[in-house]
């Protein structure tokens, strides 16, 4: 293992600018962080069901009874409790979503995708839980949601990930980016 490789981390936005020199194994710290949460998010889906848990996953409890009422979101969640259909709906998709964002990380593929679709899910789980006061607003969920967006930043699914070799993907004699360009978006 090499640990005499140059890395660089460089960025300008709104007149600073940010240098920095990581320590070449930051690749695995990335690597590791983004199957930690990827394992996170798979076994928190998997024991939503059933099957899994002996019993089906119920989002009432937590839309209901699990919101403050100085939760910014208290009424909407209140009104999606209320609502028999789409709580249906709320019961698929929160341990599918989990699911698929932990099978994601941990192969590294669609990351960016992923890491995404858990800062959003993280971010829904914050408002919920949020009490209204300032000393408990650095809950347990923001500090995930904001992992997730640094493990979208680092493009962490090319470090030892699917996402690397589905860039190089070949359609129409072009690597599928080149192609697609918009898939950057998707593809880390």
């Amino acid at each position: 293992m090499s640990t005499t490789t140059r890395n660089r981390l460089e960025s300008r936005y709104g007149g600073i600018d940010l240098v920095g020199e990581p320590h070449a194994l930051s690749a695995w710290f990335v690597v590791a962080l983004r199957a930690v949460m990827g394992g996170m998010m798979l076994f928190a889906g998997l024991g939503k069901f059933a099957f899994v848990s002996g019993e089906a996953f119920d989002a009432s409890g937590f839309l209901v009874q699990g919101v403050d009422p100085a939760s910014p979101v208290s009424g909407l969640y209140a009104a999606m409790a209320g609502n028999a259909m789409l709580l249906e709906v709320i019961n698929v998709v929160v341990p599918v979503t989990q699911v698929l964002i932990g099978v994601a990380l941990i192969a590294g593929a669609f990351v960016r995708l992923a890491a995404l679709g858990g800062a959003i899910q993280m971010s829904m789980f914050y408002l919920g839980g949020w009490e209204g006061a300032w000393l408990a607003a650095f809950d347990y969920t923001l500090i995930y949601a904001v992992v997730f967006l640094a493990i979208a930043a680092f493009g962490a699914g090319r470090i030892l990930g699917l996402d690397r070799y589905i860039m190089r993907i070949q359609v129409g004699g072009e690597a599928l980016v080149e192609r697609f360009p918009k898939l950057r978006y998707v593809l880390s």
